[in-house]
């Protein structure tokens, strides 16, 4: 079995044109609009409107045809990107995946419990790591990076076997606690151990790792975190450690959109 081919199709910049329909809308929070923006760019993969390997706007573009701020547009990228319609490749855009490869995850109502503990504990995760990761990339060594590259060597062996990945997963991310230099990050995370990993907790998760898709994504948005490390770009480690974390979330909040919640009583 080989791992999923990291490459894209062909890219085009897409030449449907983008409306300002958000214009005007800047007095809502950022969450609602946000959630427009997504459901727009949403509606056009799915109309057929944006095809697989078209380029969605840059950041500034959006930020200036949509009158929205960068965070609305990060968090519906990252809407997209749990959703299965986009990928991001840092430095270079976000694309448009192919339609047939969007799966959603559904919870059942044990799951739907406990993915509300599991997007509490990745909240915390999302302020906590991405600081770690700008420190990590300020002060990592080479023996850091060592151990890094080798827990994403493990991680990308056992998806391939078909193996446990969990604990190489977290091997990666107490590394990068470590290489911040602050000890109390590593004591935190340790603290937690597995049950930091949303897969460990929620079946449905964990079965969806063999997907190919799921798995391409998550090797990739941990190299991207680990390229910015090694390169000591203290802003891309933030920004990549948070899309990884915020993808995850948003997958988790899409599967609960999906699903039935328990009844009371």
């Amino acid at each position: 079995m080989k791992m999923p081919s990291t490459e894209l199709p062909e890219a085009r910049t897409a030449a449907t044109p983008f409306t300002s329909s958000l214009r005007g809308k800047a007095g809502r929070n950022g969450r609602s609009l946000a959630n427009l923006l997504s459901e727009e760019f949403a509606h056009k993969i799915r109309q057929g409107l944006l095809s697989e390997g078209d380029q969605l706007p840059t950041e500034s573009e959006l930020v200036r045809s949509y009158d929205v701020s960068r965070t609305v547009v990060r968090e519906a990228i990252s809407k997209l990107q749990a959703a299965g319609l986009v990928e991001t490749r840092h430095g270079i855009g976000t694309f448009v995946q192919p339609t047939h490869k969007n799966a959603s995850l559904t919870l059942n109502a044990r799951e739907f419990s406990e993915s509300v503990d599991v997007l509490a504990m990745l909240e915390l995760r999302i302020s906590l790591e991405t600081g770690a990761a700008a420190l990590a990339a300020q002060r990592r060594s080479t023996e850091n990076l060592q151990t890094l590259r080798e827990a994403l060597t493990a991680f990308e062996r056992n998806a391939v076997s078909g193996d446990d990945t969990i604990a190489h997963d977290m091997a990666f991310h107490l590394g990068i606690a470590q290489a911040s230099g602050n000890p109390y990050f590593r004591d935190i995370l340790a603290h937690f151990g597995t049950l930091l990993i949303p897969r460990t907790r929620i079946p449905s998760i964990q079965a969806s790792e063999h997907e190919p898709d799921y798995l391409r994504r998550v090797n990739r948005e941990h190299e991207e975190i680990y390229n910015a490390i090694k390169r000591q770009d203290a802003d891309s480690a933030r920004a990549a450690m948070r899309i990884h974390l915020t993808n995850s979330r948003e997958r988790l909040r899409l599967a609960q959109q999906l699903s039935t919640p328990p009844t009371n009583g």
